[in-house]
């Protein structure tokens, strides 16, 4: 009950604030330094109340974070301040409660099975937390452990979510409350499935076993609210995010564009949350890779079929295929019509990471691509399209990819990496070579006629 009369007071207090900011606005003080302050106590409010629910805030902060990006700068920071807090802001458990846990797992003997245990947590996941431990064979292993009534809570925090759909635009003007919230409410129930994880784990081992690029720690073992599995030494994203030398940015952001594009071929798996605080930076240079309860099978029977039609309306077609691609894979139903012309003005940025042998993303790039597609104009194509619901978990995995490399300010060879691992993409391209008879890199050329340096052809690390 003080929960749910703590997310109920968020609405109110939202309502207050814009109350008082016209209160101040009439007495003469500036219209923007107003909006600004309410939107600092917001978010602030925000983090503090959201911050208590249990595998709900960490999550959402995830989540939420993108749409941090559809700001201006300037006013991006409280928001920014916000989302950091509330993703680090899951309350560690007690070592008796840990312990109670392992107990009610393992049986009473539970401490038989390890040599050592850390009661310090190591890291927070999304419903529980990490510990180091030393297995009874002497193995370095990491124990997930949910935490207790983690179910029952998030069941109660979904439900009081949903009423609150309002808060979306509050980071994202204009966003489709619902849909984030009903999004955000699979991705979370999904990982509460530590069976279907400790599954997910073990497939992509096997199949990035021995990979000279990759590690995925081995599941050891998997029972109720618990995983154990091997444990990975190496420097957390965040850090070559905050300090790294740009070329090993460039180099870990192309290898996690990598991981991404060659889970589904490779495992029959989309991994679905690529976001910092699954990779590590293993001593040889490997990416580590961790946390695999936001995994989707994949691809559905439809995608690659739209994948293929929706590259080649853009790449060798024009508004009239675009046009059909929408209706012919349910963007668009039959009442409602769509400026294909300025869609396709819209997409032509993310083409160039095809038509160019070299391109950076980064925030600035990203930015500019959110807030035109969150744009509140009617005018706004993106704003005419639906999304066939099968497409959600990849949209969303998508999406956290590109913040995870614009972060790293990534510059590399990314059509070449995503051509490796899509034949739908290869066929696309292909046709697109024979067809207009000119180099790929059409952006490059168009940005050398204005002499300008070429953004996608920026210094590229190793």
């Amino acid at each position: 009950m003080i929960r749910t009369a703590k997310l109920a007071s968020l609405p109110l207090a939202f309502t207050g604030r814009r109350i008082a900011g016209a209160s101040k606005r009439a007495l003469g003080r500036p219209a923007d330094e107003v909006d600004r302050e309410i939107q600092r106590r917001t978010a602030e409010h925000m983090a503090e109340v959201l911050g208590e629910l249990k595998g709900c805030a960490a999550k959402l902060g995830q989540i939420l974070g993108i749409y941090e990006l559809a700001l201006p700068a300037d006013l991006a920071q409280p928001y920014r301040v916000a989302l950091s807090r509330l993703q680090d802001s899951a309350p560690p458990m007690l070592p008796g409660t840990v312990h109670a846990v392992l107990a009610e797992t393992f049986g009473p003997d539970w401490r038989g099975r390890f040599r050592e245990f850390d009661d310090r947590r190591a890291a927070a996941a999304t419903i529980g937390q990490v510990h180091r431990a030393v297995w009874h064979d002497g193995r370095a292993v990491a124990v997930k452990v949910m935490y207790p009534g983690a179910r029952a809570a998030i069941d109660s925090d979904l439900r009081q979510l949903r009423g609150l759909s309002w808060l979306a635009p509050v980071f994202a003007p204009h966003a489709d409350g619902s849909a984030v919230m009903d999004e955000f409410a699979e991705c979370v129930r999904a990982e509460l499935d530590f069976a279907a994880e400790a599954r997910n784990q073990r497939r992509f081992a096997e199949v990035y076993a021995d990979d000279p690029d990759f590690r995925v720690p081995r599941v050891v073992t998997q029972r109720g609210d618990v995983i154990v599995s091997e444990w990975l030494d190496g420097i957390p994203l965040s850090r070559v995010i905050a300090s790294g030398a740009q070329a090993e940015r460039d180099r870990v952001g192309m290898l996690a564009i990598r991981f991404f594009w060659s889970s589904a071929p490779r495992s029959g798996l989309l991994y679905g949350d690529p976001h910092p605080g699954n990779f590590r930076v293993l001593p040889d240079g490997r990416l580590g890779v961790v946390d695999f309860g936001a995994c989707s099978p994949w691809p559905p029977p439809q995608f690659p079929a739209l994948v293929h039609d929706l590259a080649d309306a853009l790449m060798n077609g024009g508004p009239a295929e675009l046009d059909a691609f929408a209706r012919r894979h349910g963007f668009l139903d039959g009442q409602r019509g769509l400026d294909s012309a300025a869609l396709a003005a819209k997409l032509l940025p993310f083409t160039e990471i095809l038509r160019a042998e070299t391109f950076r993303v980064d925030i600035d790039w990203l930015r500019e691509r959110t807030r035109d597609a969150m744009s509140p104009k009617l005018s706004n194509a993106y704003r005419q399209l639906g999304a066939p619901a099968y497409l959600m978990p990849f949209h969303r995995a998508l999406v956290t990819l590109f913040g995870l490399v614009a972060q790293l300010g990534t510059t590399g060879p990314m059509r070449a990496e995503i051509l490796r691992w899509s034949p739908e993409f290869r066929a696309v391209m292909e046709r697109h070579g024979s067809q207009t008879g000119q180099p790929t890199d059409l952006a490059a050329v168009r940005l050398r006629r204005a002499d300008r340096p070429p953004r996608s052809l920026s210094p590229q690390g190793s």
